[in-house]
């Protein structure tokens, strides 16, 4: 359990939430491990099927505080808010801006910074990290034109050329992501991005985890009070969840990018758990989903140093901190919207 801009996280599972007079009580197996003053909190968020009183849950609804219930895979279950008005006015706002290009644009330009920033970021630690069994050169090419990239994006006043750069930063970068593979390269290589179906063990891994991040980006801003399926990048189409894919563009490289070589490099996953059907098209098999989802479990557990709050906190609660982030610059308490750019 942590807490986080006045939000208590609620990690461990098998707990249960209770409330005594202006606190709620955590409680694992009947015996007390915290108590919070409810007093200054503005939510509450439980993992893994944990449960609450009633009496907490009006509490809750009382004071505003939104309390949400995660599945154990990270998506979003359910919600108890207070009063209905605040979450309407975040909305409306948000709703506004999206309408209005020139206010988009400036949100979208910040995702962008934030993806390429950490794109670079990748690619230099590689260089730093594996100088002798690496083409530093051709890395450290590509580390420059994106880095020309930041400043064109930054300059970017038009959503169109901005989905340019973009592009074109994510070309560069994935022309060099075969590099960055160490081991089994007869079985994980990467020439190009391609999805839908993808046609490779590691397209067929990217696409699995990008899946199982927009899911956790998704539930951090139903969290928040913002609505996912209203973007600033990716504009509105039925069903998708345009706004969970802007916040998750920043954490692409950084989060899910470097999971997926790490399970490569480290051997974890198998290229005897990967089959190819006859339209090409790259399965995993079921003991590999899992190895993939217990992993991914685990990373989100490791602790990083958020390079804007300077709070500790898990991995998994990056989106989290994202969301909020982007909540309060809605609202108006914040400039700008700060991008998670890694360090």
């Amino acid at each position: 359990m942590r807490k986080l801009l006045n939000t208590i996280y609620v990690t461990s599972p098998n707990t249960y939430l209770s409330l005594d007079g202006e606190n709620i009580v955590i409680l694992k197996e009947d015996q007390e491990v915290s108590r919070i003053p409810l007093h200054n909190l503005e939510g509450i968020v439980a993992f893994g099927y944990t449960g609450a009183s009633p009496a907490l849950m009006g509490a809750c609804a009382k004071r505003n505080i939104a309390l949400s219930f995660m599945k154990p895979s990270g998506k979003f279950l359910a919600r108890v808010v207070g009063e209905v008005r605040g979450n309407v006015t975040l909305r409306k706002a948000q709703y506004r801006l999206a309408d209005n290009k020139e206010q988009s644009i400036q949100i979208a330009k910040n995702f962008i910074l934030g993806k390429i920033y950490n794109a670079r970021w990748v690619i230099e630690r590689a260089t730093r990290d594996y100088a002798i069994r690496l083409d530093v050169d051709q890395l450290k090419k590509v580390s420059k034109v994106l880095a020309n990239s930041l400043q064109f994006v930054d300059q970017c006043e038009d959503l169109e050329q901005l989905r340019g750069f973009e592009g074109e930063a994510a070309s560069q970068y994935f022309s060099v992501l075969d590099e960055l593979i160490l081991q089994q390269k007869e079985s994980f290589y990467f020439n190009c991005r391609n999805k839908r179906p993808p046609l490779d063990n590691v397209n067929a891994m990217l696409s699995f985890v990008y899946t199982l991040l927009a899911h956790d980006v998704a539930a951090a801003l139903e969290t928040v009070g913002l609505d996912p399926y209203v973007g600033f990048l990716h504009r509105d189409r039925p069903g998708r969840i345009s706004l969970a894919l802007d916040l998750m563009e920043e954490m692409r490289a950084v989060y899910a990018d470097r999971f997926v070589i790490s399970l490569i490099n480290k051997r974890e996953v198998k290229a005897e758990g990967f089959t190819q059907k006859e339209n090409g098209a790259v399965i995993m098999d079921d003991d590999t989903r899992k190895i993939i989802l217990k992993a991914w479990q685990s990373r989100k557990q490791e602790i990083i140093t958020h390079p804007f709050l300077q709070e500790k906190l898990e991995w998994g609660l990056v989106p989290y901190a994202q969301a909020m982030l982007l909540a309060r610059f809605i609202r108006g308490d914040l400039d700008g919207y700060p991008p998670f750019m890694w360090k």
